[in-house]
């Protein structure tokens, strides 16, 4: 059955090396069922309830991806994305996080959308390779700053904006204590090494009395306080366009990139250097997402991640399916993930950041028409706490020097019609 199901003998595999994959590329993974809930929890959301939620978002996600796109890759609620959601869109911008999930559903299905009528090639192909190394970035410096900030080691001055907090506390040295095993784990390459770090922290944290153990083991919290409260009418409101824009375009490029980037690894291209199933795939995530956003957790996306398990010599949706089910066991730790403090989570966010800034290295600095968005869209996204400003601010700044500068050929019409929607955005409606 599984042969006929996932076609293993083609792709060059077999069980065993399917359920190694699979838990590799859980593992490396895991810490979203922790993180997640910790950062939505903020908006007033239920923690045990986007707990389940981002269980099952991954559940769901991965098993479409498995069973129908029969892809090794895998999904969950997406870094970057649930910080945009909860400390802009919620936080600074001062909607609901009833209305944050209507607008996480309706970019979800203008994804679905365009993965349907196949406008998702013109539109990834038509946005400046800057922006988008500029976006990726600047999503790094926001949850950079969210670390930061969740640690205590940047606050607010009066004079200054922000400045340096306190270094000598325990929280402070167990943030950096977390952060610097992360990053040597992942120098050795040992498999789960943000997981461990969390454990780590939490354990420590525990040892010193500073948090209380509250079991191991529970039935799955209830989904109800969050279970289909998304708010689709206060989303249409017209100030939430960025707001979906901004959804949506990360979760496209994101994906995207993610999909080319693990089947090269897996050499899943075919000779032509193109995805096949590309649309299953693309769908498969859009799917997710809505179906993440009735359940209550922020956007839902393919995890570069499964790049780990595809190492391990995943090759086909038996590897998600495993990764799947290892999600769905994962909803009895609910006591576990409810005692980690936010100082635990930090240092995951930190090296998040690190990988996600990464991109800056393939951004053209010697055309200086090609730097500037880039470094306007990445430094934007921080310092105004907002991942729709950045994109906006980036695309205007892009089109507007590439006019002035005589570049017309660099410009295209998606990225026009992109900057002039955001214009008027900023000149009609609330900047926030």
């Amino acid at each position: 059955m599984l042969e006929r199901l996932f076609q293993l003998k083609a792709h060059g595999t077999d069980v065993r090396k399917e359920l190694v994959a699979g838990i590799t590329t859980f593992l490396t993974m895991a810490y979203i069922i922790v993180v997640n809930p910790s950062i939505l929890s903020s908006t007033g959301m239920d923690f045990g309830a986007v707990f389940v939620a981002t269980c099952l978002a991954a559940v769901i996600g991965t098993l479409i991806m498995g069973l129908w796109a029969n892809y090794p890759i895998a999904l969950a609620p997406g870094m970057g994305l649930n910080a945009f959601f909860s400390f802009t869109v919620v936080g600074s911008m001062g909607y609901s996080w009833q209305v944050a999930l209507g607008a996480v559903f309706l970019s979800g299905f203008l994804f679905f959308l365009l993965s349907i009528f196949r406008v998702r090639e013109w539109i990834i192909n038509s946005i400046p390779m800057s922006l988008r190394f500029g976006i990726s970035a600047g999503i790094g410096f926001f949850l950079a700053l969210i670390a930061l900030k969740n640690a205590g080691i940047v606050v607010d001055h009066p004079a200054t904006l922000v400045g340096l907090g306190e270094l000598k506390g325990a929280e402070s040295l167990l943030f950096f204590g977390g952060f610097l095993l992360i990053c040597a784990l992942s120098f050795r390459q040992v498999t789960g090494a943000v997981m461990i770090g969390i454990i780590a922290v939490t354990g420590a944290a525990m040892a010193l009395g500073m948090v209380e153990y509250k079991g191991f083991i529970s039935a799955p919290p209830s989904l109800a306080p969050t279970f289909m409260q998304l708010d689709l009418v206060g989303a249409l409101n017209v100030g939430m366009i960025s707001v979906v824009f901004a959804f949506l375009f990360v979760d496209l490029f994101d994906t995207s990139g993610t999909l080319i980037g693990a089947a090269q690894r897996g050499g899943l291209l075919d000779k032509d250097g193109k995805l096949p199933r590309l649309g299953r795939a693309l769908m498969s995530d859009s799917v997710a997402t809505m179906s993440g956003a009735a359940l209550g957790t922020s956007t839902t996306t393919s995890y570069i991640e499964s790049t780990a398990g595809i190492s391990a010599g995943g090759r086909t949706g038996l590897t998600a399916v495993v990764v799947a089910a290892l999600f769905l066991a994962c909803l009895l730790l609910s006591p576990i993930a409810s005692i980690i403090p936010p100082y635990a989570t930090a240092p995951a966010l930190l090296y998040v950041a690190v990988l996600m800034t990464s991109g800056l290295k393939l951004i053209d600095w010697d055309d200086i028409t090609e730097a500037a968005p880039a470094v306007v869209t990445a430094l934007m996204m921080p310092l105004t706490f907002s991942i729709a400003n950045g994109i906006a601010l980036g695309f205007i700044t892009y089109a507007i020097l590439k006019a002035l500068s005589g570049r017309w050929p660099d410009l295209n019409a998606s990225v026009v019609i992109i900057a002039v929607v955001f214009i008027l955005k900023f000149i009609f409606l609330d900047v926030a």
